[in-house]
């Protein structure tokens, strides 16, 4: 299988380059990741600027833009093959329940899928050193087909994974949770006339509910979450009726 493998992190991660590496051992890989670090940028992509892209190796290339850039710019011929599928990951932090809709993890995934290809993004569910991608890496090598298989048209794969070298993590199908962010802002006065405004201490709170991707992964187990990437009307929309 040909494989393209991006992320939002950058192209010097190290969970970029553990899953290529894993991946590789049994698959033909091409790293097309952003030249650096592109965290929360959700679906962006670069519409007034060129996409500068640079070798960065035998099997590697970076792009000045975002994950989803270089999921279209692939596409379009940019890289030596046409992959069969996109990795995005291994992220840095993890993307659970609200997290996908500012994820620029995510967003390669969701590009992907648009275009009619299988995709899985993949994150370690921890902020904390020493941060440890193996078994993530590992667990989607082992599934790849199964995981592949579960790409259903118009859906991408999400999967969390605990920090840890282990080879062995088990997986489950879970939900996204929900996710309230507490955002603080700090801001000074600078002397050329602006303002500086910074987010700062942020926490999340997650709502609690059993066989959630976040009550999975606090298991120590893989959540693994099918993704529909078309916006979805409500069940209870009245369609059709008309508003006057």
């Amino acid at each position: 299988m040909k494989i393209l493998v991006t992320n939002d992190d950058g192209i010097h991660a190290e969970g970029l380059k553990i899953i290529a590496e894993e991946l590789g051992r049994e698959h033909e890989v091409l790293i097309f990741a952003p030249d650096q670090e592109r965290s929360g940028v959700s679906h962006a992509m670069s519409l007034k600027s060129p996409g500068k892209v640079r070798q960065q190796g035998s099997n590697s290339w970076s792009c000045s833009g975002t994950p989803a850039d270089c999921v279209i710019l692939a596409r379009l011929g940019a890289l030596p093959f046409a992959a069969d599928l996109v990795v995005s990951g291994i992220n840095r932090g993890p993307n659970l329940g609200t997290d996908i809709v500012y994820s620029g993890t995510c967003g390669a995934a969701r590009q992907a899928s648009i275009h009619g290809m299988p995709a899985i993004a993949v994150s370690c569910a921890s902020f904390h050193d020493p941060m440890m991608y193996r078994g993530a890496a590992s667990f989607v090598r082992r599934h790849l087909k199964g995981l592949v298989g579960a790409c259903a048209p118009g859906t991408f794969i999400n999967i969390n994974a605990p920090s840890t070298d282990s080879e062995d993590l088990e997986g489950r199908w879970a939900f996204p949770s929900r996710r309230r962010y507490l955002d603080r802002l700090k801001s000074f006065e600078g002397p050329d006339g602006f303002s500086y405004c910074f987010l700062s201490e942020t926490t999340i709170e997650t709502v609690s509910e059993n066989d959630s991707d976040h009550d999975v992964v606090s298991r120590g187990e893989v959540s693994i979450s099918a993704i529909i990437v078309n916006p979805q009307a409500s069940v209870v929309s009245p369609f059709g009726a008309r508003w006057s």
